[in-house]
């Protein structure tokens, strides 16, 4: 289909049932994330703001749910989309390992850039799921040396 500029007054409505259609076709499947604003804005050729128009009504739909720091994802029937922040979901899964035993106290923890590798995120988002576990009082940093599995007692 030839790129050409959207024009009239309902323009976010069109996008709006295009990307409906890509929804429903699988194109769009459940669970991933739909292209950013401004590659949307882009291929329709319209300013961001009529996008944000057309998604915000599939999601007032349910078709769409906006999770922070992924984008908009696809929903479906029974489909649960996990809304956790990155270093939440980083943080749960080493509080996890330390609750099961795989991580015993004295244990070091993966550094900052394991973690960075491991979730494909961010330094600061490796630090701050660290940060999280230092409230729990769960790990322990020491300086220069890493983080360890704080001793229970």
């Amino acid at each position: 289909m030839p790129k050409r500029w959207l024009t009239g007054w309902r323009v976010h409505g069109q996008i709006a049932e295009r990307l409906r259609e890509r929804i429903t076709t699988g194109a769009y499947p459940a669970g991933s994330a739909l292209p950013s604003e401004a590659v949307l804005s882009a291929e329709f050729r319209v300013a961001r703001n009529t996008v944000r128009r057309a998604l915000h009504a599939l999601e007032v739909e349910g078709l769409i749910v906006t999770v922070p720091a992924k984008g908009r994802i696809v929903r479906a029937d029974g489909y649960v989309v996990d809304s956790a922040y990155r270093y939440e979901v980083i943080a749960r899964d080493l509080r996890g390992r330390i609750e099961r035993g795989d991580l015993a106290p004295g244990d070091v923890l993966p550094s900052e850039a394991e973690l960075c590798w491991l979730y494909d995120v961010s330094r600061n988002t490796a630090r701050q799921a660290f940060t999280m576990l230092e409230r729990e009082k769960l790990i322990v940093s020491r300086h220069g040396k890493g983080r360890f599995v704080r001793p229970q007692g």
